[in-house]
C-alpha cells in the first residue's frame, strides 16, 4: 500500500494526478470516450483526479462524473470529508452549484436610479 498525503480542494499547489493532455481529452469527451479514458486510469488515481476536477468551477461536473467511477472508501481515504461529499454527490443526479446565481427577474444597474428628481 502506498502512503500518500490526503488531498484538499483548498490547496492550489496540488498538481493534477494525470497528464494535462489526458485532462483535455477527458473534458472534451462524450460519455463513451470518457469511460474509455477512465478505464485506463487506476482507481486511486481516478479518486485524486475527481477531487482535483471537483475543486475547479469549470470542471466541477466532470469531477462528479469521475467520482462516480470510484468506490466511496477510496474517495474518503483520498480526500476525507471532501471525498465523502463527492461520493454522495456522484450517486445522485447532478445539480450545478448555485453560488453566484441571481434569482429570475433580478437586475443589476450601474447607472443608478431611473427616476429623476
Amino acid at each position: 500500500m502506498t502512503n500518500t498525503q490526503p488531498l484538499s480542494i483548498d490547496d492550489p499547489a496540488v498538481d493534477c494526478p494525470i497528464p494535462p493532455e489526458t485532462v483535455g481529452r477527458l473534458i472534451k469527451a462524450d460519455a463513451d470516450t470518457a469511460s474509455y479514458i477512465l478505464d485506463g486510469i487506476p482507481e486511486a488515481t481516478r479518486a485524486r483526479l475527481a477531487v482535483w476536477l471537483y475543486g475547479r468551477s469549470h470542471t466541477h461536473e466532470i469531477g462528479v462524473r469521475v467520482a462516480a467511477t470510484c468506490d466511496g472508501a477510496i474517495l474518503r481515504r483520498t480526500a476525507g470529508l471532501v471525498g465523502n461529499a463527492l461520493y454522495d454527490a456522484s450517486r445522485r443526479p447532478y445539480k450545478a452549484p448555485s453560488h453566484g446565481a441571481r434569482p429570475a427577474g433580478s437586475r443589476i444597474s450601474l447607472g443608478g436610479s431611473s427616476r429623476r428628481a
